[in-house]
């Protein structure tokens, strides 16, 4: 049988990257990927020791350039920011948003303003969170993804907190009871989301990437361990369910619908790294919705 050979180049220096033989006519892109993926030996870790790894007393590493990098903690902290400060504009209807006639006025509505201190402490605790909590794994990422995120966190800030803070807004449609509803739901599942993240915390000594099984401790809101690799998920995306309820606003239940379809793909990325790491890990559980998902 006759096989191609395949020489693959940089795609903006034209330099040559390898050089395959031997591949079957009948390949597939993806199986070419693959291949050249495993001449190019894998990615390693900064605790990596060189002992330990597949070498001779001579080793050969590639260096690849990953462009401009930012901290997770400066984009963490600036698209978190973002969305306090915008909400907060439109709270106070700053001039040049809603007419003259509504300068600085104050909406006659308790909900409008219940709603305001959700979303205000919502963001404060993500700030105080990243200072103060999350141990980071990575300690950057690319610098393209501040724009990108701060524009998905500001623009839907300023989208919801428009209509939310309107003049002409018009509370829920089963007025006091929807709204004790929805405040329980925001309210529990803020608990839970702290209480997971402190328990990521602890799980992580500090200046260490040590990964371990996360499991339920004594705290009631960790007990969804049990059954879900990512609870910190599952409580976010509940937090903003219980938000679009209490508001009854469309954008904050698109919000929320972009929100949770991305922490899925998290999620379940997570979910498989655990899997492949520990053979032991828990078969219960789901990556984001107990049973389901």
């Amino acid at each position: 049988m006759k096989h191609y050979e395949v020489e693959i180049l940089d795609a903006k220096t034209r330099e040559k990257l390898c050089f395959l033989d031997k591949v079957e006519p009948q390949a597939t892109i993806a199986e070419i990927k693959t291949l050249f993926t495993k001449t190019q030996g894998k990615s390693l870790k900064d605790e990596d020791v060189l002992q330990k790894l597949p070498v001779g007393t001579t080793a050969t590493l590639f260096f690849r350039d990953l462009g401009a990098q930012i901290s997770w903690v400066t984009v963490f902290l600036t698209e978190y920011a973002g969305p306090l400060f915008i909400y907060l504009l439109f709270y106070f209807r700053v001039p040049f948003i809603y007419g003259h006639k509504y300068d600085f006025t104050s909406s006659r509505h308790t909900v409008v303003h219940l709603a305001c201190l959700c979303h205000s402490f919502h963001y404060v605790k993500r700030l105080l969170e990243t200072l103060f909590v999350h141990r980071f794994s990575h300690g950057t990422m690319p610098l393209r993804n501040i724009f990108k995120n701060c524009t998905y966190y500001w623009g839907f800030a300023a989208w919801m907190a428009y209509y939310i803070n309107h003049p002409l807004y018009t509370p829920p449609t089963y007025g006091s009871q929807q709204v004790k509803l929805a405040l329980t739901i925001f309210v529990i599942c803020q608990l839970g989301n702290f209480s997971i993240h402190m328990a990521l915390r602890d799980l992580r000594p500090a200046g260490s990437k040590t990964r371990k099984i996360p499991y339920p401790t004594k705290n009631p809101f960790t007990w969804l361990f049990l059954l879900v690799s990512c609870p910190n998920y599952t409580y976010e995306v509940g937090s903003w369910i219980g938000f679009a309820i209490m508001t009854q606003c469309v954008p904050v239940a698109l919000f929320s619908l972009v929100g949770f379809t991305q922490m899925t793909i998290w999620a379940k990325g997570k979910h498989r790294s655990y899997l492949r790491e520990f053979r032991d890990y828990p078969p219960l559980r789901m990556p984001i919705i107990p049973f389901l998902l």
